[in-house]
């Protein structure tokens, strides 16, 4: 078994309210979920306005089912403008480890 994760750190566009921010993120995250088959969550700054950071997480039975998930979901992420990806970090873990 083969678990992976990548954080998204984003810098989001003229939001001025943590409802705005909401609002931003929730079709973001929808569509991650949508279009990975894997978890998404907003899992960092959540008291900032203009900062988020997106976790997904994918477990599989091959690091490169795992790598094409997560490759995926960076290009998902990219095609949103409303919210400009600063960095992404992964991490891939196998159950023997």
């Amino acid at each position: 078994m083969w678990v992976g994760w990548i954080a998204f750190d984003l810098l989001l566009g003229d939001v001025h309210s943590l409802k705005e921010k909401r609002s931003i993120l929730r079709p973001i995250l929808a569509g991650l979920s949508r279009r990975t088959e894997a978890a998404a969550a907003e899992t960092g700054a959540h008291d900032l306005h203009r900062r988020a950071e997106i976790g997904v997480a994918v477990v599989a039975e091959s690091p490169a089912h795992v790598r094409d998930v997560l490759d995926t979901a960076e290009r998902v992420m990219a095609e949103h403008p409303e919210a400009t990806l600063l960095s992404a970090r992964r991490g891939l873990h196998s159950s023997d480890d």
